[in-house]
């Protein structure tokens, strides 16, 4: 009778606060970004203390544990810098330092996120422009696409010298060669989507389309368009990130000195790896920031066409 009564009392007072915690996307997220800090930590500790040790041998020094741990989160050149270290170099970098000086990320943050943009919107247009044509000409469809397929399986750093080069040769530097590299990663995705979703519509619904005497045009924008939007908005979240990343790469072999691929640069010519982390989190933090902006557009667009993003 006891226990009978503690489990209805249970019952009626509702899940525990773990649960609650747990049942949203808050709980499981800290969860896991408690335990991946932890486990940084813990590497940073262990890749960094045979260096640390190292030193107190050299100097002779006696130390304990506590000091070990203590000192090899705090070395200033560490193999695995420790999580703190990264934000303060971030906090140092992007609010302390002025937006203009070269030492700023929000300043090597623009610099690569204008090729980044250029990029994205000459990749998009393009993806669009080639997925149209395959769908509506037969001969595109047979002699492109398999271009479109195989110009991915050459390796992006291998490419991105010679477009350097090539560009370079006819004077074309700066900004340019490096969107074109982010529009040789982003267009394919946009091209594979499109093509899926403009052949989206069933068949009754193309039959429909010419009762009505529809032409081509007409079925395109009326039919094929609005239902190729979810795909194209699926794709331009995964292209707007590469985009990002060929921007990156682009500025690798120039030797560039402004942008987050010149930081990184940087920080591995001159050991600086809280650089190098701080630079690879800016670039994680800005790609994030852009996907959101594309889903901000994505629930806008599908909820005026009356479609559940």
């Amino acid at each position: 009778m006891t226990s009978n009564t503690a489990s209805l009392t249970g019952s009626i007072a509702g899940p525990s606060l773990w649960t609650r915690m747990m049942s949203g996307q808050t709980g499981p997220v800290c969860v896991i970004m408690i335990a991946l800090l932890v486990m940084w930590y813990v590497g940073a500790i262990f890749m960094n203390a045979p260096t640390q040790i190292d030193r107190y041998n050299r100097a002779d020094q006696t130390w304990t544990t506590t000091q070990l741990i203590e000192d090899t989160l705090a070395q200033e050149r560490p193999i695995l810098p420790a999580p703190h270290q990264v934000v303060q170099e971030m906090y140092k970098t992007i609010f302390a330092t002025n937006i203009t000086s070269k030492r700023s990320l929000v300043y090597h943050s623009w610099v690569t996120l204008s090729s980044t943009l250029l990029g994205f919107a000459s990749g998009t247009l393009l993806g669009i422009l080639l997925a149209v044509g395959i769908v509506h000409v037969t001969t595109l469809e047979k002699s492109l696409m398999p271009w479109v397929i195989s110009s991915q399986t050459i390796p992006i750093l291998a490419i991105a010298p010679m477009v350097i080069v090539v560009l370079g040769a006819i004077g074309i530097k700066g900004l340019i060669p490096k969107a074109v590299i982010s529009t040789y990663l982003c267009f394919f995705p946009i091209t594979i989507s499109m093509v899926k979703g403009l052949r989206s519509p069933q068949v009754i619904q193309l039959d429909l389309m010419r009762t009505y005497n529809a032409s081509k045009w007409q079925t395109f924008w009326q039919l094929r368009l609005p239902s190729a939007m979810p795909y194209l908005f699926a794709s331009l979240k995964v292209a707007i990130a590469i985009s990002l990343v060929g921007a990156i790469i682009g500025e690798l072999p120039t030797g560039a000195q402004a942008g987050l691929g010149a930081r990184l640069l940087a920080g591995s010519y001159y050991g600086q790896t809280i650089q190098i982390w701080s630079a690879l989190f800016t670039a994680a933090f800005v790609a994030a920031m852009m996907v959101m902006i594309v889903g901000w557009c994505e629930r806008r667009v599908l909820a005026r066409m009356g479609v559940g993003a």
